[in-house]
Order: structure tokens, then C-alpha cells, then sequence
């Protein structure tokens, strides 16, 4: 998930997002959004309870766009 978040909540909001049930990692970053959370769960439903339930809601948080990856691609696979 992109998050876009204020400016001065980029600091806190990492680790609040890393402490939600669900979220694997949390990493900041330069670019259209600040921070970039990974969610693992097989669920959609989860996906949606913990983006508009536990994220959207955070002091701070601008937006969010969420991204579902289908498929994990690995250049081993190809012979790289």
C-alpha cells in the first residue's frame, strides 16, 4: 500500500503502521507517496478491515492506495 501522509507524521506513522496485525514491513520513500506498507494475508477482507478500519482513520495519513500483487516474478526463474 502507497500511504501519502503530513509531512511531519512521516516519522511516527512508520511504526504505527508496522505494529498493525497484517503488515509485514513498512518502508519510507522518495517519490508520490512517503511511506510504502506491505500487507500479507490471503484475505481480501482483511485488506479491506485494516486499510479502512485501522490506516485510513491515523492522525496524519493524506491517502492511501492500495496495490494487490497477483504474482511473484524471480529472475532465477528465467536464468538470470
Amino acid at each position: 500500500m502507497l500511504v501519502q501522509s503530513e509531512p511531519d507524521a512521516i516519522a511516527s506513522l512508520g511504526p504505527t503502521l508496522a505494529g498493525i496485525e497484517g503488515i509485514a514491513e513498512v518502508y519510507s520513500v522518495a517519490g508520490d507517496a512517503d511511506l510504502v506498507a506491505i500487507l500479507r494475508t490471503n484475505d481480501h477482507e482483511a485488506i479491506a478491515k485494516i486499510v479502512t478500519e485501522q490506516i485510513s482513520p491515523l492522525p496524519g495519513i493524506r491517502e492511501t492506495r492500495t496495490l494487490i500483487a497477483f504474482r511473484q516474478y524471480d529472475a532465477a526463474e528465467i536464468g538470470f
